[in-house]
């Protein structure tokens, strides 16, 4: 079973750069995805299929069991017990036990399982989320210099940092697009010229499925389902309006491009080897990108995830990478994994 999807996007503010709109299908991270061979799933005798993995019945007496071994178990215990029995972790560590239970659910509704009543309800803060807070005190005097006459430039990851508030703000107030929550793996920076915030970018897990970057990397089905999260992608990119100097998106990309990884690696545990991005070519022309070496490897379908007629619908968007190694390929295809 193959998924299309429409690449989320940033919408960049900075002018001659774009990126588009999000199509508004949550992108499945694979950090919280049950790894193919960890999990022994099976594509023969498929009995249930979840978020493109198969089920067979093995599969699911096996989780019949666990329930039956815990009758005075809840649903969050089980979906505990039933993570530490497959070694369904994250990347990070933590169980993947929000997915588990979403799985069991699933199985629950369709009557291959019985769950037990459920015992309360708690209420989800993320799925009420409030708007970002705007009203921080941020020196909005013009900066109009050449690059080099600039403060030292100093990119910050601050996601779950004391600043974490201020870049979903800046995005919030500042981005035509503003802060949308990402979904799984995700990072933050704010960059710093001496101590005035001067940009903001946003990264997180890449679609599940986008022809040409697939084509250009080589990955199986299997492959991909198996290293999406050894890749990143560029979910937002704002210069603040009142910055106006030339050369310092393609300068602050650069910067990025060197760190994120390292950032990864601190957040996530795992490094990244390939950066993505997406210019609607209607409304920007990616110039910093192209200046800071991104490859543009063609265009999306203009369909979205949830396109089932062949209709274009949305804008079609170019489609940029950049490998972070010489050897990206085989870290992304089945080479020594970290």
């Amino acid at each position: 079973m193959e998924w299309r999807s429409e690449p989320r996007g940033n919408g960049s503010v900075v002018e001659g750069i774009g990126i588009a709109k999000r199509s508004g299908k949550k992108v499945e991270e694979k950090a919280c995805v049950p790894d193919f061979l960890l999990l022994r799933f099976s594509q023969m005798n498929e009995v249930f299929r979840y978020r493109s993995r198969s089920l067979n019945a093995e599969d699911i007496a096996g989780l019949r069991g666990l329930i039956a071994q815990n009758p005075t178990a809840s649903r969050r215990k089980l979906s505990s017990i039933v993570c530490e029995a497959w070694g369904w972790r994250q990347s990070n560590g933590a169980l993947c036990d929000m997915v588990c239970r979403s799985l069991m659910l699933a199985l629950h509704r369709a009557g291959h399982i019985e769950l037990p009543e459920k015992r309360q309800s708690p209420h989800n803060f993320l799925a009420k989320r409030g708007k970002p807070a705007t009203d921080f005190d941020v020196d909005q005097s013009p900066i109009e210099c050449a690059l080099q006459a600039l403060p030292p430039l100093i990119l910050r990851q601050v996601r779950r940092t004391a600043e974490d508030g201020l870049f979903n703000g800046l995005i919030e107030r500042f981005h035509y697009l503003g802060y949308t929550q990402p979904v799984g793996e995700h990072l933050k920076h704010i960059v710093f010229a001496g101590a005035r915030p001067v940009a903001c970018l946003g990264w997180s897990s890449i679609p599940w499925h986008i022809g040409p970057r697939d084509k250009f990397i080589g990955w199986s089905l299997a492959v991909r389902r198996q290293n999406l999260h050894l890749a990143a992608y560029n979910t937002r990119f704002l210069i603040l309006p009142w910055v106006r100097v030339k050369h310092l998106a393609s300068r602050i990309l650069g910067l990025a491009m060197r760190s994120i990884s390292a950032d990864w690696q601190r957040a996530y545990n795992h490094p990244v080897y390939y950066l993505e991005s997406f210019v609607d070519t209607e409304r920007f022309a990616g110039t910093c990108y192209k200046a800071a070496n991104w490859i543009c490897l063609g265009q999306t379908t203009g369909r979205g995830i949830k396109d089932k007629k062949h209709i274009v619908s949305l804008s079609r968007k170019d489609v940029l990478g950049y490998p972070l190694s010489k050897d990206f390929r085989s870290k992304l295809c089945g080479g020594k994994l970290p």
